[in-house]
């Protein structure tokens, strides 16, 4: 394979052993071992990656040099709504239902719903919660409470039984 020569072995090995991206890495090793007259397969079946790949990298350092080789960011999908009509959901969002919506709490399905009414788009429930967290929401819901459950029971039970440090907590149960 024909390589480039941007940087000599010395350099590659320094720089794929030093990475903190283990891809990256593996793209500079990818480069190091072509330049030690490994062919595409072997440099393939040593990386574990197809053949396919491996040329790829040795082409697209051979253009662009060590920049080539990073990842470059997803281009993904566009939003279906506009700044504006995320600027309006948020708003709606933080206003909270309101009686006409039948509910006391918002899930996605309601938001789901909400834009479909108010901008005629749809969205699958899964984009509507990627939507949601681009948002800055997240899911988070209280633990249900007995209505007939005694308060000052459940408040005297979290006061002398748990014991909280860190992510660990320890329960004490006490005799009767």
């Amino acid at each position: 394979m024909q390589v480039e020569l941007y940087h000599t072995t010395t350099d590659l090995k320094r720089l794929f052993r030093k990475e903190k991206d283990p891809r990256l890495a593996s793209r500079i090793r990818a480069v190091y071992l072509a330049l030690m007259n490994k062919n595409a397969p072997e440099i393939a079946k040593i990386l574990g990656y197809s053949r396919r790949t491996v040329q790829n990298w040795i082409y697209v350092y051979n253009k662009k040099g060590l920049p080539g080789l990073k990842d470059n960011s997803g281009r993904g999908s566009k939003s279906k709504l506009n700044e504006d009509q995320i600027q309006w959901l948020r708003q709606r969002i933080e206003e909270g239902p309101k009686p006409a919506d039948g509910i006391c709490v918002f899930h996605a399905r309601d938001i789901q719903r909400i834009i479909k009414q108010k901008f005629g788009v749809d969205y699958h429930l899964s984009s509507v919660y990627r939507l949601l967290r681009k948002l800055g929401y997240s899911y988070v819901s209280s633990r249900p409470e007995h209505p007939k459950g005694d308060l000052q029971a459940r408040e005297s039970f979290k006061k002398k039984s748990v014991i909280r440090s860190g992510n660990s907590v320890l329960i004490i149960l006490e005799k009767e």
